[in-house]
């Protein structure tokens, strides 16, 4: 309904924000709901539901052709879904605890004690970087690739939708019923890393492509690469944290935000000046890996020990 920019930054900004105290408190759920042994699977399962509306929202958008039924269909969705959850999702909270034990289950920290907790001193400070350095690779692409594919291919809304869609078909089931497994046998640690390089490796692979097909097959490796780090970091957060799960989780979510922030500025900016945006992207991405590579291995002994 939006007639001019502010309005629609208005809009999109009161979107960011509901969404945004939406997510880490899904994550937090799930969390309260599983065992550590389930983690994995759990944070799996929601990680696909999410990809699953991530990628297929674009794809049913860009094929509809319209800019305004989207919105409309976004939002008719959006009320659904609070309708849902006001009616038949349950407390994730045992009853019976008394406010003394909930105090301790679900600790309240203040914004300062929150900011402390996110310094170099907090050991899961490794974690919020592989949140935000993902989140910045792929919302950079994701902010130039309908410029990328238009100016050098001619592809238009309806071509991106059925990449997307092709991407959801084949990431959703692996996070859905791979993932956990995965997990449980390699670990957390091995799982980001593998992630963070098939996204660098496929926005490389993205500047080689050669036709539709193409196109896809890099644009999904980089799906799956993304799409294994947030559920799989989202776990070993959960597992790992001293300050309990809903505040680490929404810290998590703040460097994801931040990531979203910066990565589409330093995408546009790159792409405008007619550089590389996915070679630079991917160059900080592997530059990040390698610089966690180390700290990552010492989490569990520097919860272990600050615990």
């Amino acid at each position: 309904m939006a007639k001019d920019y502010v309005w629609l930054f208005v809009a999109r900004s009161a979107a960011g924000i509901a969404s945004a105290a939406v997510l880490p408190s899904v994550m937090a759920y799930v969390a309260d709901i599983t065992t550590s042994e389930e983690r994995g699977r759990g944070m799996g399962l929601m990680g696909a539901a999410m990809g699953l509306g991530f990628i297929l929202g674009p794809a049913i958008g860009g094929i509809m052709g319209s800019h305004d039924m989207p919105f409309f269909v976004a939002g008719g969705l959006s009320l659904l879904t609070f309708l849902f959850a006001l009616v038949l999702l349950p407390e994730s909270l045992q009853k019976g605890l008394t406010g003394e034990a909930l105090e301790d289950r679900h600790e309240w920290i203040s914004p300062r004690e929150i900011f402390r907790q996110t310094t170099l001193k907090s050991p899961l400070t490794p974690l919020f970087f592989v949140a935000f350095f993902s989140t910045f690779s792929f919302s950079g692409l994701e902010m130039t690739f309908p410029l990328f594919i238009e100016d050098k291919w001619d592809y238009g809304e309806r071509e991106m939708g059925w990449m997307f869609m092709i991407m959801g078909a084949i990431v959703v089931p692996l996070q859905g019923g791979l993932l956990g497994r995965l997990i449980n046998k390699f670990g957390e640690r091995r799982i980001v890393l593998t992630g963070l390089l098939l996204n660098a490796l496929g926005m490389v692979l993205l500047l080689a492509a050669y036709s539709f097909a193409s196109l896809t097959l890099y644009l999904t490796i980089t799906g799956i690469g993304n799409q294994l780090i947030r559920p799989t970091n989202t776990s070993w957060i959960s597992k790992q944290t001293q300050i309990g799960q809903g505040a680490a989780i929404g810290i998590m979510d703040a460097f994801l935000s931040l990531g979203r922030i910066l990565g589409p500025l330093l995408g546009g900016w790159l792409y405008a000046k007619e550089a590389y945006p996915y070679a630079g992207l991917a160059g900080i991405l592997v530059i990040a890996t390698l610089c966690l590579y180390i700290p990552l291995r010492r989490i569990r002994d520097d919860v272990e020990h600050a615990s």
